[in-house]
């Protein structure tokens, strides 16, 4: 289930991190007044048109190709079309939208005044509120209703509370996943990520956000991040690909809702868990916060599970492919060299403070999100009657329009980054690059954003480069290299 899960959060491309050259453009000024456009594109014949999408989407093209067509089709990077689910067995969800695929059109969908975000976390679709205790989290509310005030600020808490000791927690683990590496290199002369790594971040987590030791039940220590993982993998089934022989995919993955009862018992132990070990945050999620009790549980396991350990369970992979192999020497020679100058090979000189002063490895951890954004699809519906600017043309969007941005494409803008397809490992680097971070979109906000109880930016945006930021140090720290290939850890040689 955990190589499942990954292929189903993932809607990326491979990226290539050969690439070392600056890239450094900024957003050429609009005319001073954009044409107005009519929306181009349709959405075919009503049951024809949703299902012909879905299949171009899902199957014969794939996302990437999908959007890509059609903007050559339209000569516009803002056109209507479907995307899946949808019918036959998803009468309730209605397919039709309106993509905006450049990185002008593509930040209206943060604009809190003109959109709203209630429940289109995955678009019109919406998984059964059974999955998380009968109740929409926080993930699901608009900024508007009250609850998301309360929620928003209690995970905004919950990782100012956690700063104290993050960085030893990450540490203490990192260093019981790199042993059970290289154990299992001495064995078979490579080392498969997924499932040590989930093993690692459902610990590093449980203990850094929740305070809950996962030791504690041996049955959760074992098994907690395979529930987590299928808790994950059931409830999203419709709205991604997971890579299996069409068209069994379709017909047995796309075509339903999978009911909650197939994970019901697994998802009771993890409540379970956080009522036993979690006691001190649902305390004050309950006191400081006006939370119920099963409030703070659902929507700490929702914070745990899909923010935390499913986010990460697709952009750490990534991250680490990206330092690549032998091939890729030069890159990580540049970013070991940083390391040491900063730090030494002492990890107690990790820390938040310090790996802000590594301004190749923080750009090399924005590049990875630039081109490999964990959560591929964001979504808005329009919250009244608006015109939406692209870098061309202006468009008329009428109130309750769904807005769908597919961001591996958007981050790939030509009139913002030179190169757009290249790994470039210097992009976020010098006044340039630091003011690229503008445009650099993949935490529902830009990455120059502050998170608020007032916006839907996630509320662990600069926490997450951080730490990545704090792994990639670790290892150029406990190793001089190291070499990943196709999802697998094959050699590396320690540190001299």
């Amino acid at each position: 289930m955990s190589t499942l899960m990954a292929k189903m959060m993932s809607g990326s491309t491979p990226t290539n991190p050969g690439s070392t050259g600056t890239s450094s453009p900024s957003l050429t000024p609009p005319p001073a007044s954009l044409p107005v456009r009519t929306i181009p594109g349709g959405y075919g014949w009503p049951l024809l048109g949703p299902i012909s999408d879905r299949l171009d989407y899902n199957w014969f093209q794939g996302p990437n190709t999908f959007f890509t067509k059609r903007i050559e089709k339209h000569k516009s990077t803002v056109f209507r079309t479907n995307v899946p689910p949808c019918f036959p067995f998803f009468l309730g969800v209605n397919p039709n939208v309106v993509a905006v695929l450049d990185v002008k059109s593509f930040s209206h969908l943060f604009d809190m005044e003109i959109v709203e975000k209630a429940n289109v976390l995955v678009g019109d679709f919406m998984p059964s509120v059974k999955y998380t205790g009968d109740m929409r989290v926080c993930a699901y509310l608009d900024t508007s209703e009250p609850k998301h005030t309360q929620i928003k600020n209690f995970s905004l808490d919950i990782l100012k509370r956690s700063s104290k000791t993050w960085v030893p927690t990450l540490v203490n683990e990192l260093n019981s996943m790199f042993e059970t590496f290289e154990s299992d290199i001495s064995k078979s002369n490579s080392a498969s990520l997924l499932p040590t790594m989930q093993k690692f971040l459902f610990n590093f987590f449980s203990l850094s956000l929740l305070g809950a030791n996962p030791s504690a039940s041996p049955e959760i220590a074992n098994s907690g991040y395979v529930m987590l993982d299928t808790w994950l993998a059931i409830q999203l089934a419709p709205t991604v690909s997971i890579g299996l022989l069409q068209p069994l995919e379709e017909i047995f993955v796309h075509s339903f809702n999978y009911p909650f009862f197939l994970v019901k018992g697994s998802y009771e132990k993890l409540i379970q868990f956080v009522k036993n070990e979690a006691k001190e945050v649902l305390n004050r999620g309950k006191s400081e916060f006006g939370l119920t009790e099963q409030e703070a549980i659902h929507n700490l396991l929702f914070i745990l599970g899909f923010n935390a350990f499913g986010g990460f369970s697709i952009f750490l992979p990534t991250l680490l492919g990206n330092l690549g192999d032998e091939k890729n020497a030069e890159l990580q020679e540049k970013l070991r060299n940083e390391v040491r100058e900063k730090v030494g090979l002492k990890t107690e000189n990790l820390s938040f403070e310090s790996v802000k002063e590594m301004e190749l490895v923080q750009s090399f951890v924005y590049e990875t999100l630039r081109l490999s954004p964990p959560v591929p699809s964001q979504y808005a519906r329009a919250r009244k009657d608006f015109k939406l600017s692209s870098h061309d043309s202006v468009y008329e969007i009428k109130k309750g329009e769904l807005l769908c941005g597919y961001q591996p494409l958007v981050m790939r803008d030509p009139k913002v980054f030179d190169d757009p397809e290249k790994f470039v490992l210097e992009r976020f680097t010098k006044e340039k690059g630091k003011e690229l971070l503008n445009y650099l979109f993949w935490s529902n906000g830009p990455q120059t954003g502050r998170p608020t109880e007032s916006n839907k930016q996630c509320a662990a945006k600069d926490v997450v480069t951080l730490t990545a930021s704090l792994i990639v140090a670790y290892i150029f720290q406990r190793y001089d290299s190291v070499s990943f290939s196709s999802g697998s850890l094959t050699s590396v040689k320690k540190a001299s």
